[in-house]
């Protein structure tokens, strides 16, 4: 290591999460169910079997610790890469280690932390090197990978949802934190209520909860050489924390609030419309799920839901955040508390599937146009009957093949 590399490493400030991450399985906490001793990724790695992985699950949830440990169980070369600063060079150099590594009888693995980054090109380097087992990959990522990664790597790693931690896990690391700074740096006193404060504030986020605690433990007033950590300074902090909201929140989100407004729960759905909002997401966005709603959910039980979805729609446009809030949830009563009907959407996709499905017929030569002039030579119009002069008429609209058919329950 240089001069400089020295001075960088002593001068580096280490983050509370990074010096508390756990060093051993016994101190890992969460993710039970994927690490219990029966489970299949326990079984290969107490075996000394190693796979390619993909674990998929929420920021601060552990991805990157148990990546770290399954290495340091089966005794390989761990190299780390984040797909935001490497590319297909850092694949090609990882490789030449790892061929090297495999004269010495080592495996080695390559974590790569948000994997979902990596481009087509840089994933399909990955491919023949994870295929011939030169390279066990451990990839990390935020997203949905069916939707993020390539199906040509997807169908050669194994993928693990992984979950937030569980209230009393965020407790657990909490006071551990708490224990390591009163530890090293100073005495404090802490209020009753912080820790569970701590635990809403960080979502299941391991990493989040030591940083509000750091954040909040180096920002207490000194008292007789005893910090005071409060819940009106956690609450000053935790205002600038960012409400977490990721691509799959993006879609889980608009789910649960089309859903509470097909099942008439405006408390919900006003609920879901505030997360949404305070997610930061386009206020035009929400309002065509409410559209969508009014027309699929509710149809011609009740017309003017669609009126209120279309101008809460055009109100969303032309005001803007934070005024847009305000007719949004003014649609989202009336569309959750309208009568529901599905019956227009049933019958479009029914009729649909009957066309895709092979049931392509044409019009009956009666319902032709016959507005040209050799029209009637084929037979197109003949016989039809204008219904406002003859509305009692009985005539078949439907295809022959299809004339007793009804679309409408």
């Amino acid at each position: 290591m240089n001069l400089l590399d020295e001075l960088k490493k002593n001068n580096r400030q280490i983050p509370l999460a990074e010096l508390l991450r756990p060093k051993t399985f016994n101190e890992y906490l969460g993710q039970s169910i994927v690490i219990k001793k029966d489970s299949a990724l326990s079984v290969l790695i107490n075996s000394d079997r190693l796979f390619s992985v993909i674990f998929w699950g929420p920021p601060g949830c552990g991805k990157t610790t148990l990546a770290r440990l399954i290495a340091d169980k089966i005794n390989a070369v761990f190299i780390e890469h984040s797909a935001v600063t490497s590319g297909v060079k850092d694949i090609r150099e990882t490789v030449e280690r790892a061929e090297e590594n495999l004269l010495y009888g080592k495996k080695t693995i390559l974590f790569l932390d948000e994997i979902h980054r990596y481009s087509k090109t840089q994933q399909d380097a990955l491919l023949p090197h994870v295929e011939k087992g030169t390279i066990y990959l451990i990839g990390s990522t935020t997203e949905n990978p069916s939707f993020q990664v390539i199906p040509a790597l997807l169908s050669r790693v194994r993928v693990i949802r992984m979950t937030p931690l569980s209230d009393e896990n965020i407790l657990s690391i909490v006071a551990k934190g708490l224990h390591y700074l009163k530890e090293n740096y100073s005495n404090a006193k802490i209020q009753r209520e912080i820790p569970e404060k701590i635990v809403n504030y960080a979502r299941g986020d391991a990493r989040a909860a030591l940083n509000i605690l750091e954040d909040l433990f180096f920002s207490a007033e000194m008292k007789d050489g005893i910090r005071i950590l409060t819940s009106e300074k956690l609450e000053e902090l935790a205002q600038t924390t960012l409400i977490k909201y990721s691509q799959d929140d993006h879609y889980d989100m608009a789910s649960a609030f089309q859903k509470s407004l097909r099942g008439s729960d405006k408390d919900a759905a006003i609920y879901w419309l505030a997360k949404m909002i305070t997610a930061g997401e386009d206020p035009r966005y929400i309002a065509r799920r409410l559209i969508v709603c009014a027309s699929e959910d509710i149809g011609n039980e009740d017309p003017n839901a669609l009126n209120v979805a279309m101008n809460a729609y055009q109100a969303a446009e032309l005001l803007g955040m934070p005024e847009a809030r305000i007719p949004l949830a003014q649609a989202v009563e009336y569309v959750a508390c309208a009568p529901k009907s599905n019956r227009a959407i049933c019958a479009i996709d029914e009729a649909i599937a009957d066309i895709l499905g092979g049931k392509n017929y044409s019009p009956p030569m009666h319902l032709r146009d016959s507005h040209y002039k050799d029209a009637g030579k084929y037979g197109f119009g003949i016989g039809y009957v204008y219904t406002h002069e003859n509305p009692e008429y009985k005539q078949q609209f439907m295809p022959d093949e299809l004339k007793d058919k009804k679309y409408f329950k």
